[in-house]
């Protein structure tokens, strides 16, 4: 991880957005008075949805949203990462590929003929990717969209040249501090024994389920897992294609190191 310099100059930080919905840049601008006092220690000089891109610049931070889906964003982002000293990834579809990534069940071809129509050919498209299986990423912040606290959090370390670590701990862990009523006790299957806590379990605590959004636990507790299943008799296809709706991206392991 490269530190920001510390130096009398505010550091340059700008916002890029791949494929994604722009829900993530929303929740920027949701963070109200705590965004106020972020912005008066950074200058930020790229954001699309209120400035126009240039590319004559270099960046202290560099802040994306989206997942990349043609040559042309891998492109764009390798040059954004070649300005960059340090790259923060956020959201689900940049940090895990989120549901962009349900493109990769199927063949390419099947995916750019249903969305072009018979000249679907002159449309570039590419499997789905999340930002570090293109470049190196040195911060993640997960979620769809990111949980305003965390991404402040990360976005201090990130000036201050600290480490951030996603915790690895499951969802499940926080609805507990938090005196929830267990969702699968209420007959409805949930994703938080395999996803990566960090939320504050922020969907539930509003009447929702988790639906994987964070990504996958490194060593999920299976046998608590099994239990789950068969104690509500769940079918476990069914459990994997609701993780699925965020988690086709992964290879190896899903980054947010």
């Amino acid at each position: 991880m490269t530190d920001v310099p510390k130096t009398a100059v505010r550091p340059k930080v700008a916002f890029f957005d791949f494929a994604c919905c722009e829900g993530c840049q929303l929740q920027v601008a949701n963070l109200g008075e705590s965004l106020l006092d972020i912005l008066g220690a950074i200058d930020v000089v790229e954001f699309r949805e209120v400035m126009s891109e240039k590319w004559d610049k270099d960046y202290d931070v560099a802040i994306i949203e989206g997942s990349i889906t043609d040559s042309h964003a891998e492109e764009r982002i390798k040059k954004i990462r070649a300005r960059s000293k340090v790259l923060i990834a956020y959201g689900a579809c940049a940090a895990i590929g989120g549901v962009n990534g349900m493109k990769n069940s199927f063949q390419l071809d099947e995916i750019r003929g249903y969305v072009y129509g018979k000249d679907y050919k002159f449309f570039d498209s590419t499997k789905t990717r999340p930002v570090h299986q293109v470049v190196k990423v040195d911060y993640f912040v997960n979620g769809c969209p990111v949980y305003p606290p965390e991404l402040l959090e990360v976005l201090k370390c990130a000036l201050r040249g600290l480490p951030y670590t996603v915790p690895d701990n499951p969802v499940c862990s926080e609805c507990k501090l938090n005196e929830n009523v267990c969702m699968y006790e209420r007959g409805v299957a949930c994703m938080g024994p395999w996803t990566k806590a960090g939320c504050n379990s922020w969907c539930v605590n509003n009447g929702n389920i988790c639906y994987g959004c964070r990504g996958e636990v490194r060593n999920p507790a299976k046998n608590a897992a099994q239990d789950v299943i068969g104690r509500f008799n769940l079918n476990p296809e069914t459990v994997r294609g609701k993780f699925d709706m965020y988690n086709k991206c992964k290879e190896g392991d899903n980054g947010n190191k």
